[in-house]
């Protein structure tokens, strides 16, 4: 068992990378450590060619990860949009890992990142003292990653400022970054890209400028469009994420990931599954995500505080704490939702008692 909290993708599912190698015959772009064909394989699934299973990373439509891919192929970098909780940051993740088998080149954009943490630092303790030279440079993921020819990530890019983001313009158009101060440049390797990652609804985004948004090809990532669909979805992950905080797993993780995505569903579609029923929709996404988080609070709470039974009443906590963002909105809104909805439906007793208990 690895002393890391988390593994990155490249060391946890090692063995299928290195079975996917070992059988590729196809062709490489220049820098890849696999063929576009086979890192489609890695993310969707399949066998590789001495028979290894090949889990799926990601759960959904085959030509958006083909077209992902082939975007990388080029170069044109890739920016994966979609609502929170859609898999953009797992899905960036993985085609880092399949393509140049380094995910750990990542930029976590926020309101307060600057051009220094994009471009390049500065040791200033050598660059006081021997003044501005390449030791006392301190290059960030991107330079690495053009250093390198591998892919850098940039996670929740409309978070970063306006002004910041378009330091990327001379990077994706020229492919190099000029060091004024040392009167030289940097030019990216052959297998160079960026991989972004973006959505709208959050506050605080930042709208890409359209010159920066030319130099992108947007893939938009769906939420699950069936319930089926995303309860597959979250089963596996907190299997996955259970293993890896051993925590046991308890039978019934299914039939309780179904009722609370059947909830999640309609308190964000704004309607009942049947659509009978209108309903209002709370401040936050009630995304996959989210349930994901929810349930693995739950089995955590089942494992050590009700005898690994995972029940009801360890998993509304936990949901209360997804649905409510608006302590006065969001709490009216579920209370409605729970007396008009929740009350009458067969097999949700324990989720209408327990959260009206919470609220």
């Amino acid at each position: 068992m690895s002393e890391k909290l988390r593994l990155p993708a490249e060391e946890c599912y090692a063995a299928e990378l290195e079975a996917l190698v070992a059988g590729d015959g196809g062709q490489r772009p220049p820098g890849w450590a696999l063929s576009p064909r086979l890192v489609v394989t890695y993310l969707m699934g399949g066998a590789a060619a001495d028979g290894t299973a090949i889990t799926p990373k990601y759960v959904g439509d085959r030509r958006l990860i083909e077209t992902a891919v082939a975007t990388l192929a080029t170069d044109r970098a890739l920016l994966l949009l979609g609502v929170p909780g859609t898999a953009k940051s797992w899905v960036s993740e993985h085609l880092a890992a399949a393509i140049t088998g380094d995910s750990t080149l990542v930029i976590q954009c926020t309101a307060g990142t600057d051009e220094n943490q994009v471009r390049y630092g500065w040791n200033y303790a050598q660059l006081l003292a021997h003044g501005p030279s390449r030791d006392a440079l301190v290059p960030t993921p991107l330079m690495r990653a053009m250093e390198g020819g591998l892919l850098c990530r940039f996670e929740e890019l409309t978070r970063m400022g306006s002004d910041v983001q378009d330091t990327l313009i001379t990077v994706l158009s020229e492919k190099m970054m000029p060091i004024p101060e040392l009167n030289s440049t940097v030019y990216a390797r052959r297998g160079f890209n960026i991989i972004a990652t973006a959505n709208n609804r959050d506050k605080g985004v930042n709208e890409l400028s359209s010159a920066l948004k030319r130099r992108f090809n947007v893939v938009v990532l769906p939420l699950p469009a069936s319930a089926e669909e995303e309860v597959a979805i979250i089963v596996k992950r907190v299997g996955e994420m259970a293993q890896s905080l051993d925590l046991p797993a308890p039978k019934n993780v299914a039939q309780e990931v179904a009722r609370v995505v059947s909830i999640f569903r309609e308190l964000r579609s704004g309607a009942t599954e049947d659509g009978k029923v209108a309903l209002k929709s709370p401040s936050g996404g009630l995304s996959t995500a989210e349930a994901i988080a929810v349930m693995v609070g739950g089995i955590s709470q089942a494992t050590f505080f009700n005898d690994g039974r995972l029940t009801p009443e360890t998993l509304a906590a936990n949901m209360i704490g997804a649905v409510v963002k608006d302590p006065v909105q969001d709490t009216a809104v579920l209370g409605e939702y729970l007396e008009t909805v929740l009350k009458k439906r067969r097999g949700f007793e324990g989720y209408y008692a327990s959260l009206t208990d919470l609220i």
